[in-house]
């Protein structure tokens, strides 16, 4: 799995997302909270969140 990242949807503000993508899954986490723990997403999952947002249905 690869390193955790900003995510390009964050703004460049302390308040961001960090994300770890991984072959199967996706793991999401609040950077201001991290010790609280991460979010994860299998694949399918993600990727239908981000149609929804992207099409403004959420």
């Amino acid at each position: 799995m690869n390193e955790w990242h900003k995510s390009s949807y964050s703004q460049n503000d302390t308040s961001c997302v960090e994300v770890k993508e991984g072959p199967h899954s996706v793991l999401i986490r609040d950077t201001q909270n991290r010790e609280l723990g991460h979010l994860s997403f299998n694949s399918p999952e993600w990727t239908n969140f981000l149609h929804e947002v992207k099409d403004e249905r959420l």
